[in-house]
């Protein structure tokens, strides 16, 4: 994980939406009406947003599935128990091993492969903190919302907490989506919301299975563009699956360079011991000389990475429209002590589509 391993939308009418992106993300015309909801119920946004996109349809979903997609696909996690998942290893062995104490002993992997940590004695901002005036805003810690989550890996037998990974509505209902420099390591799991020191999480704790990244990503140059990637997760143990337990948030083209957005993470307890979820409500400007967006908001240290950047955001479903991810050049941020005051997302367009066509197509 490069920088952060660890985001405001279009106006108020929301961004023109094109047919071949929303094939990608959604396949039936029933659930082409906004985000979806625990247990598939309509979670977001606006009656406008839901005419235009049921109008895609389900026939034109499909011709995206058939379209080229490029994409290196890795096995996520195959050393533990039995079962469907990838080498065996399943949602309950991922429960059974990830234990809340596991959980609070993980620790972040290893240099260069998160965003760089908080200066001592400081910590992403308070609840409800502010700028003062002529400094950037803070994020705030909140209780997060389902469909945003923490990666936990086992990495050359070091446990680590070292992304932030958000649900994306899918036809098989299993796909998460994080930054590519966010390689799963063995023994993957995601855990939606998040609660530290938990005994049970409120969401559970589900198996990674594969990811798949852009083969041309890097941390730097035109590769850092591409630094977005997906992954499936296994059902529970009653055969659920993760978006219909979650809900998920639809992937969309970003609207331009200049758009608000709420961005959330997941910093790792070494970087800010609160050991929460932030978010910022901010508005997004270009990051000169790539195709990135970048944004000014404190506390967004390493763990974030992989963070969803939302449009249109609803307070009541606690679901968006996805138009980036913390990630992009050094891993989705600058280095340094004020490093987590400014974070980097990829622009969306036709490479993540075609990426997320090959997750889907099963």
């Amino acid at each position: 994980m490069g920088g952060r391993s660890e985001a405001r939308g279009s106006g108020a009418r929301g961004p023109e939406v094109r047919r071949s992106e929303l094939r990608g993300s959604e396949l039936r015309g029933s659930e082409l009406r906004g985000p979806a909801g625990r247990g598939g119920r309509g979670r977001r946004g606006g009656r406008r947003a839901r005419g235009r996109l049921s109008a895609a349809g389900a026939g034109l979903a499909l011709c995206l599935l058939v379209a080229p997609a490029s994409g290196a696909v890795t096995d996520a996690a195959g050393d533990g128990g039995s079962g469907g998942g990838a080498g065996g290893w399943t949602s309950e062995d991922a429960a059974r091993y990830w234990t809340a104490g596991r959980m609070a002993a993980a620790v972040p992997a290893g240099a260069g492969s998160g965003k760089s940590a908080a200066p001592p004695g400081e910590s992403a901002g308070a609840p409800g903190a502010r700028a003062t005036a002529g400094a950037a805003r803070s994020a705030r810690h909140f209780g997060g919302v389902p469909s945003v989550g923490v990666l936990f890996s086992v990495d050359q037998d070091a446990r680590a907490h070292h992304c932030t990974a958000s649900v994306v509505r899918s036809p098989h209902r299993d796909l998460i989506l994080t930054a590519g420099h966010c390689k799963p390591g063995s023994r993957a799991a995601f855990v939606p919301q998040y609660r530290s020191g938990a005994t049970t999480q409120p969401y559970g704790v589900w198996a990674v299975e594969r990811g798949f990244t852009d083969p041309r990503r890097s941390g730097t140059g035109p590769g850092s563009d591409l630094d977005f990637a997906f992954a499936t997760v296994a059902p529970d143990g009653r055969g659920r699956t993760l978006e219909s337990v979650t809900g998920g948030n639809i992937l969309l083209r970003t609207p331009g360079y200049t758009t608000d957005v709420t961005v959330i993470g997941y910093p790792t307890a070494r970087n800010d011991p609160a050991d929460q979820a932030v978010r910022c409500d901010v508005r997004t400007s270009r990051l000169t000389g790539q195709r990135q967006l970048r944004m000014e908001c404190g506390g967004f240290y390493g763990g974030t990475s992989g963070g969803p950047w939302l449009s249109r955001f609803d307070e009541r479903t606690k679901t968006g429209y996805v138009v980036g991810n913390i990630g992009g050049l050094n891993g989705g941020g600058p280095s340094g002590p004020d490093g987590h005051r400014t974070s980097y997302s990829p622009y969306y367009g036709s490479e993540v589509f075609r990426l997320y066509a090959r997750a889907v197509t099963r």
